[in-house]
């Protein structure tokens, strides 16, 4: 379980005090924000896993994360079918070109904008989680705080659910080891005009706490 911050990772342990999951079976790791620290911390960690002869098993970028209004709301946990680098590509006089159209070989995206949850990882989840909204999450190096960046995400990501910082970045990671990958979120605020006194922070961490036994 990667996550970007402290406190996201202690919430998930807070969840993780039954006996049938214990410390041996899950690693929680705060690995900093953002995907390239994010991806590279991944990196690392299933590459020691690797050479100590204990890989593992799967891998799940977890954390709060920002919602689209009437898509997920806050509190709600979040399940994504794919990891997607929303602000990887190039500005243009007619609008964003995703990397995947600038005509660059797919092996050097690391697998290419997209990158898909493991289906059956994701359908383990679903099922230990079956009141999470699923849908694609947007991977974004800076957070959309206005009415006009929300609109044209939701223009060029009509399914996409949520919006975090992390989950490309350790899905790259995941893929590159050939591991399963997941991302679990849950909502601490609406996609929009920045407003920090309408995140609930607090909410949305308590629901990760309660989402952490999904992992048995």
């Amino acid at each position: 379980m990667v996550t970007a911050v402290p406190a996201e990772a202690d919430a998930i342990r807070a969840g993780l005090t039954d006996a049938a999951v214990t410390d041996a079976a899950v690693t929680v790791v705060p690995a900093g924000v953002g995907p390239a620290v994010a991806g590279a911390a991944t990196a690392r960690l299933l590459a020691l896993a690797e050479a100590a002869g204990r890989p593992y098993r799967a891998v799940v970028s977890a954390g709060v994360a920002g919602g689209f209004a009437g898509r997920a709301a806050v509190g709600d946990m979040v399940l994504g079918t794919a990891s997607i680098a929303a602000d990887l590509g190039a500005e243009s006089p007619d609008g964003f070109i995703p990397v995947d159209e600038l005509g660059m070989p797919p092996a050097l995206l690391g697998g290419g904008s997209v990158l898909p949850a493991d289906p059956r990882l994701l359908a383990a989840l679903r099922a230990a989680l079956p009141s999470a909204t699923v849908g694609p999450v947007l991977t974004v190096s800076t957070v959309t705080g206005t009415a006009a960046g929300t609109e044209e995400l939701r223009r060029r990501h009509p399914e996409a659910v949520a919006e975090a910082m992390e989950g490309y970045g350790v899905a790259v990671a995941a893929a590159q080891a050939g591991v399963p990958f997941a991302e679990l979120r849950t909502i601490s605020n609406p996609i929009g005009p920045r407003d920090r006194d309408a995140w609930r922070l607090r909410e949305a961490l308590a629901a990760l706490t309660t989402a952490a036994p999904a992992l048995r």
